[in-house]
């Protein structure tokens, strides 16, 4: 009796442990997904950036050629 019910004991403790590190998993999932997020919002920004930059550049060029 004392056999199986550590092995039961076993078996949940062995769940619980699978289940923390699916959990864990998820959890950096999440993380490293937030983090291509930030990068790419980076990205889209600094072409905005880059384009606003530009188009000053055409306006004042235009306004200079007048």
């Amino acid at each position: 009796m004392a056999k199986e019910l550590k092995k039961k004991v076993a078996k949940k403790v062995a769940k619980k442990a699978a289940a923390k590190k699916v959990a864990k998993k998820k959890v950096a999932k999440k993380v490293a997904k937030k983090k291509v997020a930030k990068k790419v919002a980076k990205k889209k920004a600094t072409k905005k950036k880059v384009a606003k930059k530009a188009a000053k550049k055409k306006s004042a060029k235009k306004s200079s050629k007048k």
